[in-house]
Formats: structure tokens, C-alpha cells, sequence
């Protein structure tokens, strides 16, 4: 009698383990399941922001994360794009790296050099004609990003490391959709189309102009045709958010580091017409901008309304035959799709974490 009482409460204690097993896994599964779920509204918000790129004309690519959801846009989101002066934004980040690891400091003084004025966008020509000019790092940075230009940019370039430094850091950090590879001056000579091989201490305004005048209509084209393909200085639109998202999460740099790079791209002077474009009046973005032939681009953090949160995005355009206005419109456009999107629905139940 008592071995059978045995019996029947172990065959009892494993149909009990056995129900406990399958209830716990059914909760699993049911877990599971929850954290799966998507929000199904956004397939609609991706096809709209597929209908109005097509008035950039070009291709366009798109990547958008609510950041305190973690929900996300994308419309050729791994395609790589030419970042045109959106790369000053790793260029920053490898930058603010060197200061946070003591090699460099913000309030250093760097002595410039009449080799370092470089073509393209900015003010520090007029600043040349003073002997002796000396500007911080941090000056240096802010001219880079504040008002994109170039001279500032490739001393920030070459005190960040170099081009591999930055790409390197970008590795690092898993980003493989980043690489920069080239000075401004570089990067605007290839795609002008000046093949000339120039040592980097003799470029000059003046040169890059002669040699730029020097060129015939056929050779600017096919140089532009070959500057979209080229796989240097790009960036897939999922890269460079991701990029974004790290550095308003302030797990790249050191806090008072990551601020710093916020407060200057909140302040940014170029593309009122792009990102912030349709937004609201008043809306806070911190962004950079990036323009080169038929490149047009926009990236950057737009904070909601409400405290509807956070949306990092990119918009690259490339390849463009229309007019900047009309790229920009785009931009603009799909911005405030997006805007208006995570607004008003600032969170989805069930949606994945």
C-alpha cells in the first residue's frame, strides 16, 4: 500500500510539473508574441514618405527612430549616399573622442597656416588676412557645423586623426554604414573633376579655381556621374541615425561632450528649408546639413511637442536633376510626415521595444 501511494503522488508531482511546464511556456510564447508586434501603421507613413520622394527627383533615402520607442522609418535605409557636409557630424564625434581621452583640449589654441584656407563654403577667408591667427578647438568645431565651413573642417579632419580615424572610430562603435575618406578639399576637387595631383599644403582658393576653369562641360558631368557612384564619404541613411540616436543617448562621449555636439547642431545656420522647413515655428532641431551638385541632405534630431518624445532622421537625396528648392521641399515634406506622425501617436500598445 505505501509503495503504491508512492507511486501515485510521483506519477501526481510529474503531471503537476508537467502542467506548471506548459503554463510557462504558453507565457513564454505569449511574451514572445507581444515583443514581436509591430506598429502596423507604419508601412503607411513608409509609403508616403515614398510618394513625396519623388519630387526630389534623384533617389532619395530615409531613415527615421523614435527614440523613446525605438520605432522606425526607412525608405532605402542601407543604400550608401555621398554625405557632402552631414559627415562633419563623425568628423565631430571622432573629434570630441581625442578630447574626452585628454588628447586634446576644447580651449587649445591651433595656429593656422595660409595652406590651411581651403575652397568651398565659410567666413575664415576674411579671417587670413590677419597675421598670426589662432583659433580653439572648439571655435573650430563650432565654424565646421555652425555655418559648414570647410577650411575649419579639414583642420578639425586632420586634428581628429585623419580621415582613417574617424572610420575607424565609426567601426568601433558598430557602424559600418559610415566611412569618411577624404578632406573637403579633396572630396570637391574629385567631384569637379580636377584630376591634377595637388600636395594637401598647396591647395588655395585661387588654385582650386584655375584648375576648375580649366575644366570642359563634358568632364564636370562625367566627374559628377562618377562622384555619385563613388562609395567614399558615404553613408547608408541607417548609419548615419543610428549615429544620431548615440550621440542623443550620450553613450558615444562623455556627457558634457555629447551636449556640446547638440548645442551647436541646435544652432546650426544652413537649411532652415529642409528638416525644419514645415515644421512648426519654434520647432528644436539639432542638425547638419550637407550640399554638393546633386546631393542634398539633412540630418538631425527633431524634438516632439508635448513630450511626445524624440525622432532622429536622415534624408539624403542624390542624383538629383532638379533644382535645390525642390529638394528640399522634399525634405521639408517628409520631415513633417514623420513629425506629425510620432506626435500623434507617440506610442503604440504592444508595440516592440
Amino acid at each position: 500500500m505505501h509503495k503504491t501511494a508512492t507511486l501515485i503522488e510521483r506519477v501526481s508531482i510529474a503531471a503537476t510539473l508537467a502542467l506548471i511546464l506548459s503554463c510557462a511556456a504558453l507565457a513564454s510564447a505569449q511574451t514572445t508574441a507581444a515583443l514581436v508586434v509591430t506598429d502596423p501603421a507604419l508601412p503607411r507613413l513608409e509609403r508616403e514618405i515614398a510618394r513625396l520622394a519623388k519630387g526630389a527627383g534623384g533617389v532619395v533615402g530615409v531613415t527615421a527612430i523614435h527614440l523613446e520607442s525605438n520605432r522606425r522609418v526607412s525608405l532605402n535605409g542601407g543604400d550608401r549616399f555621398p554625405m557632402a557636409s552631414t559627415y562633419k557630424v563623425p568628423i565631430a564625434v571622432q573629434l570630441l573622442t581625442r578630447v574626452d581621452k585628454g588628447e586634446l583640449r576644447l580651449d587649445q589654441m591651433i595656429q593656422l597656416q595660409p595652406s590651411d584656407l581651403h575652397p568651398g563654403s565659410g567666413t575664415l577667408t576674411d579671417l587670413f588676412n590677419k597675421p598670426g591667427l589662432a583659433l580653439s578647438v572648439r571655435n573650430l568645431m563650432e565654424l565646421m557645423l555652425l555655418i559648414s565651413d570647410n577650411s575649419a573642417t579639414d583642420v578639425c579632419l586632420r586634428l581628429a586623426g585623419g580621415p582613417e580615424a574617424v572610420t575607424a572610430r565609426m567601426r568601433e562603435i558598430g557602424i559600418n554604414g559610415i566611412d569618411v575618406n577624404r578632406s573637403t578639399a579633396r572630396l570637391i576637387g574629385d567631384w569637379r573633376g580636377i584630376t591634377q595631383v595637388v600636395p594637401e599644403n598647396d591647395w588655395s582658393p585661387a588654385l582650386f579655381q584655375k584648375l576648375s576653369e580649366a575644366l570642359k562641360p563634358e568632364e564636370i558631368k562625367a566627374a559628377a556621374t562618377r562622384f555619385d557612384a563613388d562609395p567614399r564619404d558615404t553613408a547608408t541613411p541607417d548609419g548615419m541615425v543610428t549615429l544620431l540616436a548615440r550621440i542623443f543617448r550620450k553613450d558615444l562621449l562623455k556627457s558634457e561632450s555629447a551636449e556640446l555636439l547638440l548645442d551647436i547642431m541646435r544652432r546650426c545656420r544652413t537649411g532652415d528649408a529642409r528638416l525644419k522647413g514645415m515644421l512648426p515655428l519654434g520647432t528644436e532641431v539639432a542638425h547638419k546639413t550637407g550640399t554638393i551638385g546633386g546631393t542634398t541632405n539633412d540630418v538631425g534630431i527633431v524634438t516632439l511637442p508635448d513630450d511626445a518624445g524624440h525622432v532622429a532622421i536622415a534624408v539624403f537625396v542624390k542624383s538629383s536633376d532638379k533644382e535645390t528648392s525642390a529638394r528640399e521641399r522634399t525634405i521639408a515634406e517628409v520631415a513633417r510626415a514623420i513629425h506629425d506622425y510620432f506626435l500623434f501617436q507617440p506610442s503604440v500598445s504592444g508595440a516592440s521595444q
